[in-house]
């Protein structure tokens, strides 16, 4: 490697969003920039090509336009309250609330400047089963997705990096960090195709190597022990999200706090064409689904039901006897609600074609349905009950589903509509009524109806299991970004941005997420820490 490559201002360890953001505001600054990413140059921008784009937002124009009435004070009330931040949650607790007081400027204003747009609707994700989540919808959702931001950010990227200040070194990993005299100097790279190894020299490290989740043996070591800690599950972070770089930092003073709080998704699938091993996909399960235990019986007493409390649903299904649920559904419920989290089985907002947006979204995505029928073992479908009970336990090896006890669960069920809405008496029901009262949410949630309703079939089910995905706890860091040591003092030059932050303070989400703070989190927490080295 020529010398001239070996040296810089700023050192940035990940090329993820949160890695870009601050390599690319640094780059602004007229600072000199070396990116330091483990993945191929095609996958440069790290998940966030993959991602869906949504972000909770606080007191936008688009609120306003929807007479949604939210502000910094609401937004932060909701947040400590469902993430259970305690009053000796310091950092996280500052974290919390500079998101939502920064959040409109830093971010929504920040990334219509970029020339990118959001989608003219605000949706309303993690109420809380009693209303203890988002009070009001902040949800909002980039035109384009993700892929469509992470594309901007390397164009300007690049653009600011002309003239040989920036340094981008696809295909290496950070091996360590490298002290000199009692300070940070940099980090030792190593090149994976050829194994090369060399010091890389720099006035200021920057962690945005993403969180623990990845590693499934870091999920399982850091489990909360009051938690059953399920057999399998699937991963839908980052195999080089592997906690390494932590673990580096931690070696020079720094703490990792909330390690066992995670941000997982109850209901995945194995990727079809998994990009590593163990690649999961995260759906977005169907609030008119019936969610069954291994055994064909419906979950409760008080039914699953998405869009409320995901980390409620997590531990509700990790406790359960086998790794896997059922999610039961016609072809008519599938076609109106079935979705998969990410851009990539999102090509029409991906893709930015409108037309073929409304058109799906108003007479069914039925080219998903058909597609996963396709692709995915996991995904059933037959004309009877009988039929689809043989092919679960077919897909399982098991003789667990027996087809006269998923007769009857559907039964139990159907029989709220047997006369009429006046006498509906089921929570699930009660969900759907309260979900299709919100505009954006009636466009995507069915009328109640039996799921033996003619015309509605064929049946379909669904087998799903948890899903790693973020990490909410990471390195502890300052309002700057700055990491901190057990003391709770600024290590010299050393910054965590992103999830290796914990979307910062070490965990500001706490338990919960509002959903959505975790795309956002990463810019607020990149552009805090470009500041403070520009500054």
């Amino acid at each position: 490697m020529p010398e001239a490559r070996t040296a810089a201002d700023v050192l940035v360890i990940g090329g993820g969003l949160a890695g870009l953001v601050v390599a690319l505001e640094c780059l602004e600054a007229g600072q000199s920039v070396i990116v330091v990413d483990r993945d191929t140059p095609e996958r440069l921008g790290g998940l966030a090509r993959w991602a869906f784009g949504g972000m909770a937002l606080v007191d936008t124009p688009l609120q306003r336009r929807m007479r949604i009435p939210d502000s910094p004070e609401r937004a932060l009330a909701d947040w400590l309250r469902f993430g259970e931040l305690g009053p000796d949650e310091v950092w996280p607790r500052r974290w919390a609330a500079y998101y939502v007081e920064h959040c409109r400027a830093e971010v929504y204003d920040w990334l219509i400047a970029l020339g990118l747009k959001f989608m003219p609707a605000v949706n309303w994700v993690e109420r809380g089963h009693w209303g203890e989540g988002n009070s009001v919808p902040r949800y909002h959702i980039l035109w384009g997705t993700a892929r469509a931001l992470t594309l901007r950010l390397i164009e300007a990227l690049r653009r600011a990096g002309s003239g040989g200040r920036l340094t981008l070194l696809s295909g290496h990993r950070v091996l360590a960090l490298e002290t000199a005299a009692g300070a940070l100097r940099g980090a030792v790279a190593r090149d994976e195709s050829t194994g090369q190894e060399w010091p890389l020299r720099a006035g200021a490290v920057v962690l945005a190597t993403g969180g623990l989740n990845g590693s499934h043996e870091q999920v399982r070591a850091n489990w909360p022990q009051d938690r059953p800690l399920p057999a399998g599950f699937l991963n839908g972070a980052h195999p080089f999200a592997d906690g390494s770089m932590h673990q580096a930092a931690e070696a020079l003073g720094a703490q990792i706090t909330h390690a066992g709080d995670m941000w997982n998704y109850a209901a995945g699938i194995p990727h079809p064409q998994p990009h590593f091993p163990g690649h999961g996909l995260s759906l977005i399960p169907c609030k008119s689904a019936l969610w069954l235990d291994h055994r064909g019986r419906r979950l409760g007493p008080e039914p699953l039901v998405t869009g409320f409390d995901t980390h409620e649903l997590c531990r509700r299904v990790a406790e359960l006897e086998q790794p896997w649920t059922w999610q039961l559904l016609n072809w008519r419920i599938a076609a109106r609600e079935f979705a998969i989290s990410g851009a990539e089985h999102n090509p029409r907002i991906r893709d930015r074609q409108f037309l073929l947006f409304l058109k799906e979204t108003l007479l069914g995505n039925h080219r998903l349905v058909r597609q996963m029928v396709a692709e995915c073992p996991q995904f059933l479908v037959d004309d009877t009950l009988a039929g689809l009970a043989a092919k679960m336990n077919a897909l399982t090896g098991r003789d667990d589903v027996q087809a006269e006890v998923l007769q009857a669960t559907v039964d139990a069920f159907d029989v709220n509509f047997a006369a009429g809405a006046k006498l509906h008496n089921d929570d699930q029901i009660r969900r759907i009524l309260h979900a299709r009262q919100w505009g954006p949410d009636r466009l995507r949630t069915c009328k109640p109806a039996p799921l033996q309703q003619r015309g509605a079939g064929p049946y379909i089910a669904i087998q799903v299991q948890l899903i790693t995905r973020k990490s909410l706890g990471g390195l502890q860091t300052d309002l700057h970004s700055r990491v901190l040591d057990t003391a709770g003092a600024p290590i010299p030059g050393l910054y965590a941005v992103g999830e290796a932050a914990g979307f910062g303070g070490g965990g500001a989400s706490g338990k919960r997420s509002l959903e959505g703070t975790f795309l956002s989190g990463c810019i607020l927490t990149a552009r805090a820490a470009a500041r403070d080295l520009c500054h």
